[in-house]
């Protein structure tokens, strides 16, 4: 059990849906009750154990307490996954997960699946996931892995590349921090699961970088 998360959110308008950014990775959408997130990477670190890699066996543990905590605040009635929920093959990772589900009844799952999401369709129907094989349209917002359209006809809400920022400390210290990137017709997730790197090269022109700490969010 990790301890309480401190959860703090800012809410900002997209396409007149009013969104908010939190300090856990999630976005939130009270108007459809929903948590979207992107990454999560169930099995990453069972496929890496199994391989020899010496990689924490509480990595998805710890994911999926934050998630649960997440649900419970929100009260969120539905999860949008955009993108790689799972990671590689079915192992035991994904047998934690289908306890894990258990707990929520009525929790929906839409997944637009990503590049990760390779498993069979009797696994989605085992874990009662509605799949999107490359988009998800709600209202104004369309929800896809991996942003390719430069002039979209929506509002898109994307996943997949992980982005983070550079904050200039004291002197030469730079720290790097997980963010939100948000431009005029798009909104890019940061990945959900702590066990993922994070990528400062790809910022999209006239982006706004909601990064975020345990403290607090901050707009650069």
């Amino acid at each position: 059990m990790i301890k309480p998360l401190v959860i703090i959110s800012k809410k900002i308008l997209c396409k007149d849906e009013v969104l908010e950014v939190t300090n856990q990775r999630v976005l939130y959408w009270e108007a459809q009750k929903s948590l979207i997130l992107s990454d999560l990477h169930i099995g990453k670190s069972a496929h890496f154990q199994k391989s020899g890699i010496p990689i924490p066996k509480n990595v998805l543990t710890t994911d999926l307490e934050r998630l649960k905590q997440l649900i419970l605040y929100f009260k969120a009635e539905n999860l949008i996954i955009v993108g790689d929920l799972f990671h590689a093959e079915y192992n035991s990772d994904l047998e934690v997960f289908q306890k894990w589900l258990l707990q929520f009844e009525n929790l929906k799952l839409q997944l637009i699946k990503g590049n990760h999401d390779r498993l069979s369709n009797k696994v989605y129907e085992q874990f009662n996931i509605d799949v999107f094989t490359s988009e998800l349209k709600i209202g104004a917002l369309k929800f896809v892995h991996e942003n390719v359209d430069e002039k979209p006809d929506y509002f898109i809400i994307s996943g997949h590349i992980h982005p983070g920022v550079f904050i200039k400390g004291k002197g030469k210290q730079r720290i790097k921090l997980p963010c939100f990137q948000v431009t005029e017709n798009q909104l890019i997730l940061p990945a959900f699961s702590l066990f993922t790197g994070l990528n400062t090269r790809q910022t999209p022109k006239n982006c706004k970088n909601y990064c975020f700490t345990e403290d607090g969010i901050f707009e650069l």
